[in-house]
C-alpha cells in the first residue's frame, strides 16, 4: 500500500512540475515541491497525516513566501503600456461608429481598430475622435469637440 501512495505522490509532483511549464505565475511548482517532499516522507515510513500535513504546510508556505518576494521585486506596470498607450490620443473614423449596429473602425497611428462611441452617439466617417479607454480589442472614443 505504501508503494502505491509513494507513486501517487511522485506522479502528482511530476504532473505539477510539467503543468507549471504551461501556466503563468509560478504557482503549481510549489505544490509539486510539497508533493515531492510528501513522497519522500512516505518513503521514510511516515503516515498519511504527516504526509498531508507536510504537503499542505510546505506548499502553502512556499507559495506565501514566493508571493511576498515577487511583490517586492516586481514593479507596477507604468501607464501607457500596450494598448493603453493610445488613451488620450487622436484618431480618425474610417467606418461610421454606431453602437446599435455594432459598426465602427478608427485609424490610430498606423493601425485600424474596432471602435465604440463613449456616449452611444453615432460618429460619422472622417470625424476626429479622442480615445477615452481601451476595452479588450475595441477603442472607446468620443468626438474631439466633446469633453
Amino acid at each position: 500500500m505504501n508503494q502505491i501512495i509513494l507513486w501517487i505522490w511522485f506522479i502528482l509532483a511530476a504532473v505539477m512540475f510539467v503543468a507549471e511549464m504551461f501556466t503563468a505565475g509560478f504557482f503549481l511548482f510549489w505544490f509539486g515541491v510539497g508533493a515531492l517532499i510528501a513522497g519522500v516522507l512516505t518513503l521514510l515510513g511516515f503516515g498519511p497525516v504527516i504526509q498531508w500535513t507536510s504537503f499542505i504546510v510546505i506548499s502553502g508556505g512556499l507559495l506565501a513566501i514566493s508571493r511576498r518576494f515577487a511583490d517586492k521585486v516586481t514593479k507596477p506596470q507604468p501607464d501607457g503600456i500596450g494598448a493603453n498607450r493610445l488613451v488620450g490620443k487622436s484618431g480618425v473614423v474610417l467606418e461610421t461608429i454606431d453602437n446599435v449596429k455594432n459598426t465602427g473602425r478608427v485609424r490610430m497611428e498606423h493601425d485600424e481598430w474596432r471602435a465604440e462611441s463613449e456616449t452611444d452617439e453615432t460618429i460619422a466617417e472622417g470625424a476626429q475622435v479622442t480615445i477615452v479607454r481601451v476595452n479588450g480589442t475595441r477603442l472607446i472614443v468620443r468626438t474631439q469637440n466633446k469633453q
